[in-house]
């Protein structure tokens, strides 16, 4: 049987991290003072292998679980995935396999990647200037490798794209109508997400965050929107083009937060299972799955744990939250 939180929420999608590490430094997610060549990603022996994720996934989709999304760090940097993706998408239940990256390994790995069974892509696009991709990024890899990504992921057969762009204000606010028509003109779904203060080390501020509501207004100026049902549990809202070309998503998780239908856990690379994206505490999956219980065990733990859960971050953010610890986006893919 399904089991519900504390707040009636169901346990339907799962965001499974791979990897911890990245070849970005994004300033909001990685940044490099803080993850600079010094710092210690998991060691390889600590991440759990793709039989442990096949075996968690295979119990949480016993619970209920139908949605599954691949994150990072960046996903693609775990070697042979392609083989994992095999194995996820042969196991009964997950009716949706999704995966979020910055695009850089598409051109190497998406066809692989398609033929293993991988459903939909989401890919990470903050700006289309060349010199503000390498500020933000903090990388030598060029904007030219992600754009030659979305065109690999097109040509083997992923589409409509999903394209996710975090919005701060006097940093990339000015390109709204320049990513809208990109996304427009290639057939791709653009969401714009409001910059949020996932961990403890991306000097999130709320003068920072552009609103939802700001964004539509910009849009709707320029090109009429019609909105779109959103369904159940959905974290954008979701706009049609009313001449057609396609649609627009945008998540305000600051200015309109959606904790109340939030139906999501997230597993870190180490097996630690989280239940907010702003989450302070964990559980430790691995340690149980390594000390040899059973499925059946697990399967109570999980359904205890989550009918234990109470979070709401968003909705108590401005009132009870400054100066909580939190995990970092980078561990458990945003």
């Amino acid at each position: 049987m399904q089991p519900l939180d504390a707040l009636g929420r169901p346990l339907k999608a799962l965001r499974l991290s791979v990897t911890d590490r990245c070849n970005f430094r994004c300033t909001y997610c990685m940044p490099r003072e803080v993850f600079g060549p010094d710092y210690a990603f998991l060691p390889r022996e600590a991440l759990l292998s793709f039989e442990e994720i096949t075996r968690l996934v295979r119990i949480f989709t016993g619970l209920g679980v139908s949605k599954l999304r691949l994150t990072g760090g960046e996903p693609l940097l775990r070697r042979e995935l392609p083989a994992l993706v095999r194995m996820l998408a042969a196991l009964p239940g997950i009716e949706d396999l999704a995966l979020t990256t910055n695009g850089v390994l598409l051109p190497e790995l998406a066809p692989a990647l398609r033929a293993a069974g991988l459903k939909r892509l989401t890919v990470s696009l903050d700006t289309l200037r060349p010199d503000r991709f390498q500020a933000l990024s903090d990388t030598d890899l060029p904007l030219a490798r992600v754009l030659a990504g979305l065109e690999a992921a097109r040509s083997a057969g992923f589409g409509p794209l999903k394209l996710n762009c975090v919005l701060q204000r006097g940093v990339n606010d000015d390109e709204i109508l320049d990513l809208a028509a990109f996304a427009r003109e290639g057939g791709h779904t653009l969401r714009f997400i409001e910059f949020m203060d996932v961990g403890t080390t991306n000097g999130w501020r709320l003068e920072s965050v552009v609103p939802a509501d700001e964004v539509h207004r910009i849009l709707h100026a320029r090109w009429p929107l019609v909105p779109l049902h959103t369904a159940q549990g959905a974290v954008a809202r979701g706009w049609q083009y009313a001449d057609g070309k396609g649609e627009v998503g945008l998540i305000a998780s600051v200015t309109a937060p959606f904790c109340r239908s939030c139906d999501r856990a997230r597993l870190s690379a180490d097996g630690h299972l989280y239940t907010c994206l702003f989450a302070e505490g964990s559980l430790d999956l691995k340690g149980f799955l390594r000390s040899g219980h059973g499925d059946t065990d697990l399967a109570s733990l999980l359904a205890f744990h989550w009918k234990r859960r109470a979070d709401r971050y968003s909705e108590l953010r401005r009132s009870a939250t400054p100066g909580l610890p939190r995990v970092e986006m980078s561990r458990i893919g945003g």
